[in-house]
């Protein structure tokens, strides 16, 4: 035969835990993949050599002519960008330095280019003709 025991406990009276009415379930968001958005190069790096070639076949001044003229407006236009002056320069537009920093090897230049919508490459009527 079980023996009965007697509790030395002390009931206690505690609110018993009351279960709130449930709003209605809400509909869970479906999960979303975040992936690195990549960014869309519509043509390949122009180097030196390319834009030295596009500018004989447009202007059809020779090769030894164009390559010092383009060389020398290039090194202006670097020594410009990296004192951090604003270029207006047409058509290739509104060029301005947002911030640099020194790094290890060299300098990162942040800039915008803003170019216009009617981006005429068409000289003006006024523009003397290249001599031969």
């Amino acid at each position: 035969m079980a023996k009965a025991t007697t509790s030395t406990r002390k009931t206690t009276t505690t609110s018993a835990k009351t279960a709130v009415p449930s709003a209605p379930a809400a509909k869970k968001a479906a999960p979303v993949v975040v992936t690195q958005a990549t960014p869309v190069v519509s043509a390949p790096e122009m180097k030196k050599v390319d834009l030295v070639d596009a500018v004989v076949e447009r202007s059809g001044i020779k090769k030894k002519f164009a390559k010092p003229a383009i060389e020398a407006a290039l090194a202006i236009l670097g020594e410009a960008i990296d004192e951090g002056r604003s270029l207006n320069l047409r058509p290739m537009g509104k060029l301005k330095v947002q911030r640099a920093k020194e790094v290890a090897n060299g300098k990162v230049i942040t800039a915008r280019i803003r170019q216009p919508k009617d981006q005429n490459t068409e000289p003006k009527d006024g523009v003397a003709e290249a001599a031969e």
